[in-house]
Formats: C-alpha cells, structure tokens, sequence
C-alpha cells in the first residue's frame, strides 16, 4: 500500500496487515495528509515516537486518541518540509497482528537543513487493520547529531 515515491521499501513485503498500515502510515506522513493518516489509526490508537520522554511527549506517555495522535502531527510531523523514509527490514509473523520495521528517516526543514533518524517502529494492528500502538525506537541525542545546514 505505498502511494509515495518518498518511501524505499526493500524489506520483506506481503499482505500483512500490520506491515500494510505501517505503509499507509508512511505514505500519508510522505505527502502531508493528516486526514488519510489518522484513517491508519482506531480511534483508541496510542502513539509512542519515541517511545520514554522526549521533546514531544515530556512525561513518555503517548498521544492518545485521534485528538493527541493530531497534536502530535501538529508538532513533530507539520513542520518538516519532506521525509524521506527508508526501511530495509520488516519482521511480521504471519497469523500475528504486528509487525516490527527498520530503517531511517530523513527529515528536510524548509530552510534545507535535515536529519536522518535510525530507528525502529512496531505497528500493532486491531482486526480491522487500523492501528492500535505505534511504537519507535529511536533516540533524539542521535537524531540531532545528524544535523545538517542549507
């Protein structure tokens, strides 16, 4: 289910239904729609990224709902310019309802500046295939020592 030619996928690929949110969700955040992303997740979804304490969740514990998984756009995903997302594996049992993917993003600000973020994402999904925690591992220290001018 990638609609966006700002995602390189050379992981695993089948019909999982964990491993095809985790793709709708990277192809609405690639072109800017938080309409089409919140359709990736149920209404009672939680959102870690990162998960523990970080410059967008200060006491670790998650946006909740469509209400904080939008404020969370509003904040980490609205500013950035472009995001270039590459994931070279994707572990999804079959008969399970999660999948765990690596690899990196790159984040341009409008300026042209970026940052690449290593990390890992695990997508759990409901029965309807809508996203019920996502949770990334990935550290802010690392991200922002990427940091590259215009």
């Amino acid at each position: 289910m990638i609609t966006s030619d700002a995602i390189t996928w050379t992981a695993p690929n089948d019909l999982h239904p964990a491993r095809t949110a985790s793709q709708r969700s990277y192809s609405a955040v690639a072109k800017g729609d938080l309409a089409e992303w919140l359709t990736v997740y149920a209404e009672d979804a939680v959102l870690e990224d990162p998960v523990g304490p970080s410059m967008f969740d200060p006491e670790g514990k998650g946006h909740h709902g469509h209400e904080g998984i939008s404020a969370f756009w509003k904040l980490a995903i609205e500013p950035i310019a472009t995001f270039e997302f590459e994931i070279y594996e994707s572990f999804a049992n079959p008969g399970s309802n999660t999948c765990a993917n690596i690899g990196r993003i790159r984040t341009s600000f409008p300026d042209g500046s970026h940052t690449t973020t290593e990390l890992i994402m695990v997508y759990v999904v409901h029965e309807d295939g809508r996203v019920a925690s996502m949770k990334a591992y990935w550290e802010p220290d690392r991200t922002m020592a990427s940091f590259t001018p215009a």
